[in-house]
């Protein structure tokens, strides 16, 4: 197996790493709130990490198009216990938050990544309370909250805007004190795109590896509704739990590409696909 360290902050690693998803959410587009019960989503999160998984990203907001946000105090009382136990384990803990607030207190408990679908735009004090921490940054390409994104889909070319827009953000959180090396991208798969735009990012893999190349660059496809609609049997969409196939699919492709990280549900298959690849290249 090819070790990789997920606290080092080379764009370009032995190993595409693996980011396991844990939603602590009871309306998950992906399991239906299977993991809504901090102590199951602790043991579910521990077996993904006895599967290979390099970091555990733990969300306590659904972000799914149309899903309504979450209040503050819930998403603490959500991600809070699970942050604390895997930190005390030594995971190597991400937590899924737009809020600054929330970005302090997992932080204080044991967080070293902040993962802001957001980018910093639904709440601008994040990524001061970033800069302030010294925390890694994952910054994902947005436009709006999951309520209205699905009608911010307009983009003159979607490769060229996305990276734009992504380097813009970039350059507000390095004005807000986040050292470069600490910022992860992510081009935001199913956020204010339309099924034909996410796959021309995702085409796109090598343009955004090559504008971002002093950057560790993460994707985030696992069991999305392009998938469903891609390996639809009968006219039906495949459920999204039968979507894993798919994601390992595109998983393989991204590190086909040199992609930093690739965030799953399903981690064992993921791994072993990122260590045949690490070696195919090596």
């Amino acid at each position: 197996m090819i070790a990789v360290d997920p606290s080092d902050t080379n764009p370009h690693p032995a190993r595409t790493l693996v980011m396991g998803v844990v939603n602590v959410t009871p309306n998950s587009f992906s399991d239906g709130g299977m993991w809504a019960d901090p102590e199951v989503a602790i043991r579910h999160a521990r077996d993904l990490v006895a599967q290979g998984a390099d970091i555990i990203d733990v969300g306590g907001e659904s972000t799914r198009p149309g899903a309504a946000r979450t209040f503050e105090d819930e998403e603490l009382h959500r991600v809070l216990p699970v942050v604390k136990a895997l930190a005390s384990d030594g995971v190597t803990v991400s937590v899924d938050t737009m809020r600054s607030s929330v970005a302090e207190a997992v932080v204080e408990a044991g967080a070293r990544i902040v993962n802001d679908v957001s980018g910093g735009k639904a709440d601008p004090e994040i990524l001061n309370v970033v800069a302030g921490t010294g925390v890694d940054y994952v910054l994902m390409h947005w436009r709006g909250q999951s309520a209205t994104m699905q009608g911010l889909i307009h983009y003159e070319d979607v490769v060229a805007d996305v990276i734009s827009e992504i380097s813009q953000q970039v350059d507000a959180a390095q004005t807000a004190g986040i050292e470069r090396e600490r910022i992860i991208v992510d081009p935001g798969i199913g956020f204010s795109k339309t099924t034909e735009q996410n796959w021309q990012l995702i085409d796109a893999a090598d343009v955004f590896q090559k504008e971002f190349k002093d950057l560790r660059v993460v994707w985030g496809v696992s069991r999305k509704r392009f998938l469903g609609e891609l390996l639809a049997d009968n006219g039906q969409d495949r459920p999204a739990l039968e979507r894993d196939a798919g994601t390992m699919a595109l998983s393989t492709y991204f590190a086909l590409h040199h992609a930093w990280c690739v965030r799953t549900h399903e981690v064992r298959a993921n791994r072993d696909a990122m260590e045949t690849i690490a070696r195919v290249l090596a």
